[in-house]
C-alpha cells in the first residue's frame, strides 16, 4: 500500500470499499503507513505501537488482489476520558525478601526491603498504565502517610487521581509481605482498618467518560452502583475477586462482564476440583468472558456462545516473585479490553506481562512497559 494513508475511522467495524482505499495484498503481506506510525502485517496481522494497534480483517475471498475490509480501529475514541477506571483496593506494601521462607520458631535473615504501592486494582493501573492506557483511580483514600504515599506512587505512573476522594478516617490497605527468593513464593499479612474501596456515589458521567470500569471485592456496594450505571453506559466491566465473605457478593459477581478469578477462588466458588470444570459452573452465569487463571499452568477461558473451555499455557520463565502477577494479568488483560483486542490477544498479552513481572524482583518496577511486552512477544 505503500504511503497511502487509511481515511479517519471512529467506528469499530467500518467497513472499506475499494473505491476509499485500496487495500494491496500481495503474498498475504502489506505495509502501512498510518501517520508517522509503520505497521507491519503477516498472514494478515498487523502489528504497531500499541496506541495504534488495529487489526485488519478481511470480508470475504476476492478474486482480485484489492480487497474490501473490515478495519477494528483501537485508538481510544475522542469522547473517552480514559481507558481504565478503577475503584477498588490500593495498598502500601511493606516487603520483606528473604532466601527462604522460615519454618515455625525460626529466624530468617533478611536480604532486601521495600515498601511500595499495591493492592489489586492498584496494581491492575499501574499494569494498563505501562503498557500506555490512560487509566485513574476512583476510589477512597485519606490524608494520613500510607494515603498520600499511595497517591504519589500512582501519580508517579502518570495515573489520574483527580477522581480520587479524599475523607479523613480512610486509608489504604498496609500489608507486610514476606518474598521467598528461592522458591519464588509470597506470603501476605494484611490490615484493612478505615479501608473503604469503591465508593457509593461515583457520578455516572464519570463512569461514562471510561472504556473500560474495574472493580474488585473491597467496597461491594459501591462497585454493584457502578457497575451497574457501566452497564447502562455500554461501558465493560472487568473483575477481580478473591473473597465471597460479603453478603451482596453473589450480586456483585453477576455484575461482572470479564470474570478473571484464580483457580483456588474458581474452585472454592463453585466446588469443583479443576479450573476447566470451574470454568464452566461460573460461565453458566452469563458473563462475556470468564477466565481461571492457574499460575505457571497458564490460564483456561471461556467466552459468551462458546461451547468448551480453552486453555492457553503460560511463558515458561524463572519465578523470582510472584507478588502481583495475578493483578497484573488483570490490568493488561482490561488495556486489552479497552483497545479492542480479540479475546486471544488480550490473554496472550496479559500472560506475557504476567511472565515478565514473576520474572523479576524489582517489586513494582519489575511491571512491564509496552515496549517490553511487544519485544517478549516477538521472540515467541
Amino acid at each position: 500500500m505503500g504511503n497511502r494513508k487509511f481515511p479517519a475511522l471512529d467506528k469499530v467495524g467500518q467497513r472499506v470499499s475499494p473505491a476509499t482505499q485500496k487495500a494491496e495484498i500481495g503474498n498475504r503481506k502489506a505495509e502501512i503507513n498510518f501517520g508517522t506510525r509503520r505497521a507491519v502485517t503477516k498472514g494478515g496481522r498487523i502489528r504497531a505501537d500499541w496506541g495504534w494497534l488495529f487489526t485488519l480483517a478481511y470480508a470475504r475471498q476476492a478474486k482480485r488482489r484489492h480487497a474490501a475490509a473490515v478495519i477494528i480501529f483501537t485508538n481510544m475514541p475522542a469522547a473517552k476520558r480514559f481507558d481504565v477506571l478503577g475503584l477498588g483496593g490500593v495498598a502500601v506494601d511493606d516487603v520483606i525478601y528473604v532466601t527462604a521462607y522460615p519454618p515455625p520458631n525460626s529466624k530468617a535473615r533478611v536480604v532486601g526491603r521495600e515498601r511500595r504501592c499495591g493492592g489489586l486494582t492498584a496494581i491492575a493501573l499501574i499494569a494498563a498504565a505501562r503498557l500506555g492506557g490512560r487509566c485513574a483511580y476512583a476510589g477512597v483514600l485519606g490524608y494520613d502517610e500510607l494515603s498520600q504515599f499511595t497517591l504519589q506512587s500512582l501519580k508517579a505512573e502518570k495515573i489520574d487521581v483527580s477522581v480520587t476522594k479524599q475523607t479523613l478516617r480512610a486509608r489504604p490497605i498496609h500489608s507486610n509481605i514476606v518474598v521467598d527468593q528461592q522458591r519464588g513464593t509470597r506470603n501476605i499479612f494484611f490490615d484493612v482498618a478505615g479501608v473503604v474501596g469503591a465508593r457509593t456515589e461515583i457520578p455516572a458521567e464519570l463512569i461514562s467518560k471510561a472504556r473500560v470500569l474495574f472493580i474488585d471485592n473491597l467496597g461491594v456496594n459501591g462497585s454493584i452502583r457502578a457497575a451497574r450505571l457501566a452497564r447502562r453506559a455500554g461501558v465493560p466491566v472487568v473483575a477481580d475477586f478473591e473473597s465471597d465473605d460479603h453478603p451482596r457478593f453473589p450480586l456483585l459477581m453477576t455484575m461482572a462482564d470479564h470474570l478473571i478469578v484464580s483457580v483456588d477462588f474458581a474452585t472454592k466458588l463453585t466446588g469443583e476440583k479443576s479450573a476447566e470444570r470451574a470454568v464452566r459452573v461460573l460461565a453458566a452465569a452469563g458473563h462475556e468472558v470468564v477466565i481461571v487463571t492457574c499460575g505457571a499452568e497458564g490460564c483456561w477461558y471461556l467466552a459468551r456462545g462458546t461451547a468448551s473451555p480453552k486453555q492457553m499455557g503460560a511463558f515458561r520463565v524463572r519465578a523470582l516473585d510472584t507478588t502481583g502477577c495475578g493483578d497484573v494479568f488483570h490490568g493488561a488483560y482490561a488495556f486489552g479490553l479497552a483497545r479492542n483486542l480479540p479475546l486471544e490477544e488480550r490473554i496472550r498479552v496479559a500472560s506475557a506481562a504476567a511472565a515478565l513481572k514473576a520474572s523479576r524482583s524489582e517489586g513494582v518496577e519489575g511491571i512491564p512497559s509496552g515496549a517490553e511486552v511487544r519485544r517478549f512477544l516477538n521472540k515467541r
